[in-house]
């Protein structure tokens, strides 16, 4: 699976509005419905299912990233979305430390399989410094997605053992 299947590109956020987790969030759902990857009438709910899984422990892992992530039956296909905040927002991360790119993924509850694959596939990707640095910077929906192209290349280009 590559990263740009799961991203809705139109949905992508270069500058997060919001100084606070809850906002963030909101914000990243909004950008999802304005493109018709979630019912619009459900950006209440999808939020609020986001909110809640944060409840249970913050998805900002640390190095400046979190991935708030829900199941929700409204979700129809898995659907992601990136949003970058140049000034930081506190979303209780395990190292106390500002976030700068949120990566949101919404999924249907009935594949739970395809959540994780997904889940997987993100933290894989946002485990590499170089990836994380340069999401950081990108300024436009054109330059996160070339990003993730690249990303994705290079992933399918495996050395032979």
């Amino acid at each position: 699976m590559k990263l740009a299947d799961l991203i809705v590109k139109d949905a992508i956020v270069p500058q997060i509005k919001a100084t606070q987790r809850e906002g963030a969030i909101r914000e990243l759902v909004e950008a999802l419905a304005q493109t018709g990857a979630v019912p619009v009438d459900q950006v209440a709910s999808l939020t609020k299912a986001l909110l809640d899984r944060e409840k249970h422990g913050s998805t900002g892992f640390g190095k400046g990233v979190a991935v708030p992530h829900a199941k929700h039956p409204a979700v129809k296909k898995r659907v992601a979305t990136i949003g970058r905040s140049s000034e930081g927002i506190d979303f209780c991360s395990l190292d106390e430390a500002p976030v700068y790119t949120v990566v949101l993924l919404l999924s249907p509850p009935e594949t739970p399989e395809l959540h994780l694959e997904a889940m997987e596939v993100i933290f894989r990707y946002l485990q590499q410094d170089s990836f994380r640095r340069f999401l950081r910077q990108a300024a436009t929906r054109q330059e996160t997605m070339d990003l993730i192209a690249e990303v994705d290349q290079a992933a399918t280009v495996r050395p032979s053992q």
